[in-house]
């Protein structure tokens, strides 16, 4: 009797058996179907810039940051030993952010762009009449330009920081393991993404924002509008950036955090841009501002431009602290292979202002340690570290010495 209910219920227990090794067949199957990987190169970080090699029909290796935030690709300096040859059909005029004139640029089309085995073509490549970004001067690395969305059209990207690596994906849709996923929304072949923000006064804002890589920041936001981010009260004033117009200058301050989807920033610090400097841009294009590069390498992601997905997971550099240019010095390196660093500009009221230091002054020591050591990248996290002790910095003004002490407590 009992060897008879016994082998009764095996009838079950092995249907179950079966289902279970389906379901694991099923769930296997599915998480293998993802597209193939047909290209994969590395990158350099330059600051918080993604640096790619890249050549345009049969020119030499070129250094061009990767920038959501343009459409094509655009070359602002060439070396002596760089070569290239395009054929140009027209000058344009180019509008962007920045309170200054129109940027004039030669236009050439049908090129094709090669990024390892990856060839783009008929892209239209654009060069500046004048060299206004001086991107070598600005990061001390060699940088001839930009590349813009273009390089997005054909494949899916993957951005991986903790790699250093760029992965092309065949157009097939898929998404990847462990990551989320905000929908983007594409106008003039830029791309948007819906996030949230809590301001200081406890409201909770849904802002659209533009992925910029090529903005070296964390984020900005407008202040045109009824319905902006709201200024905080504690702010200082500054250089954010460098636009195709120009100077963008503005209030750099605390708000209580971002969210990308589940994923809250704290207390990040951001920008608010003068209104002159960005007026143009709001005007033809609605949306409350911008994602830069200094917060989305604390991710890694894929971009899906055909899905109009953007996938995102935290990498090692989510928790890094948020930081600004306490000092107020703007700087840049005279010549990417010899390390003579100078004073480009003040911030206006900034401690390196009270301290007495000027444009055109060369930096030769801080604190006691020769600058001849250390990228300019290297200085620069000094200028944004807080301190309750001065920071001493030995100038070199008309052949004089000039030694100042500069107050580095945080002001926001």
């Amino acid at each position: 009797m009992n060897n008879q209910q016994n082998k009764g219920n095996l009838v079950p227990l092995q249907g179950l058996k079966v289902l279970l090794f389906f379901l694991l067949i099923i769930s296997y199957l599915s998480a293998e179907i993802k597209p193939r990987k047909v290209e994969s190169i590395p990158f350099e970080v330059v600051g918080s810039y993604i640096v790619i090699t890249t050549k345009i029909n049969d020119s030499s290796p070129l250094k061009l940051i990767l920038d959501t935030g343009i459409r094509n690709t655009m070359i602002t300096e060439l070396q002596p030993d760089d070569h290239i040859s395009l054929n140009y059909s027209d000058v344009k005029d180019l509008m962007g952010l920045g309170a200054g004139k129109d940027l004039e640029a030669f236009s050439s089309n049908y090129n094709t762009l090669k990024i390892g085995k990856i060839k783009l073509p008929n892209k239209t490549v654009y060069v500046l009449q004048n060299n206004i970004f001086n991107l070598s001067k600005h990061s001390g690395s060699k940088i001839n330009g930009l590349i813009g969305v273009d390089f997005f059209l054909d494949h899916t990207i993957e951005i991986n920081y903790s790699t250093k690596r760029i992965n092309f994906y065949e157009q097939t849709p898929f998404d990847p393991k462990g990551y989320s996923f905000l929908p983007i929304t594409i106008e003039g072949q830029k791309l948007f993404v819906d996030l949230s923000v809590l301001e200081a006064d406890s409201t909770r804002k849904n802002v659209k924002m533009l992925i910029d890589t090529g903005a070296e920041l964390n984020a900005w936001f407008q202040t045109i509008t009824n319905n902006s981010v709201k200024l905080p009260s504690k702010w200082v004033q500054g250089t954010i950036g460098e636009g195709l117009n120009g100077i963008i200058t503005g209030k750099f301050a605390h708000i209580p955090e971002i969210s990308f989807g589940d994923y809250k920033l704290k207390t990040p610090i951001v920008s608010f841009p003068d209104s002159s400097t960005i007026k143009g841009i709001i005007t033809d294009v609605k949306r409350d501002g911008t994602i830069g590069s200094q917060l989305l390498n604390r991710f890694n992601i894929f971009i899906d431009f055909t899905q109009k997905k953007f996938y995102f997971k935290p990498n090692e550099n989510f928790k890094r602290r948020f930081t600004y240019n306490i000092a107020g010095i703007e700087i840049i390196q005279i010549t990417p292979s010899f390390p003579i660093i100078e004073v480009m500009a003040v911030w206006e009221n900034s401690p390196a202002e009270k301290a007495g230091v000027l444009p055109g002054d060369g930096i030769s020591e801080i604190n006691g340690n020769s600058v001849f050591s250390m990228s300019l990248g290297e200085v620069r996290k000094v200028f944004e570290t807080p301190s309750n002790m001065p920071l001493k910095i030995s100038l070199k003004r008309n052949e004089k010495d000039i030694y100042v002490s500069i107050d580095m407590k945080e002001k926001i």
